[in-house]
Order: C-alpha cells, then structure tokens, then sequence
C-alpha cells in the first residue's frame, strides 16, 4: 500500500510541475500551451555531465514565430524556489537538447 501511495505522490507532484511549466510558457511568450510529452537530455561537455533532467515539449497555439516550445524547472542555489526555462523552437534550436545547450550557454553569458 505505501508504494501506490508514494507513487501517486509522485504523479501528482509531476502533474504540478507541468502545469507551472505550462503557465510559465503562457505567461512569458503569450500564447496557449499544450503538453506533448517529455524527452531525457544529458547534456555533457568533454566527460563531465553539466545538465541532466527531463525537459516537456509543448505544442504553442497563437504565436508568431513558432508552434512548439522546451521547458523545465531546476532548482535555485540556496532556495527552496524553481527556476522555469521555456525555450522556444526557433532554429538553431530545434530540439530539446539544443534548448538545453542554448540555455547553458545564455547563463554562462550572464554569469
């Protein structure tokens, strides 16, 4: 009984996670979002793994550049807080392992 209870926590705290994915895709590119579905990216330089985690593809309706975005959350150095990434598909990034490595490199930038 406690494993179906902690999977359905786990479920439930997956569905959470892509309805704040999806309502940070519509509040920060102003459209509507609908969940595809999720892809595993690891995402190494040389030999070391920089960036490994599940990133959900959403379907955009009402955009003008683009009908599908990349999103997920990491946490917050020193929070209990989420950072959410919302990618679009506009070339050169065209898949989630390039909105990964396109976000890496923005907040290497930034430092």
């Amino acid at each position: 009984m406690k494993r179906i209870y902690l999977k359905a926590l786990k479920v439930k705290r997956m569905e959470k996670i892509k309805t704040d994915l999806k309502k940070a895709i519509e509040r920060l590119h102003n459209c509507r979002a609908l969940y595809i579905e999720d892809v595993i990216v690891v995402e190494k330089f040389g030999l070391e793994t920089v960036w490994e985690g599940t990133v959900s593809v959403f379907e955009l309706t009402g955009h003008s550049q683009t009908d599908k975005c990349y999103a997920w959350s990491s946490p917050i150095d020193g929070s209990t807080k989420l950072r959410y990434y919302a990618v679009l598909h506009i070339p050169p990034v065209d898949s989630p392992e390039k909105a990964v490595r396109a976000s890496i490199i923005s907040d290497h930038k930034r430092g």
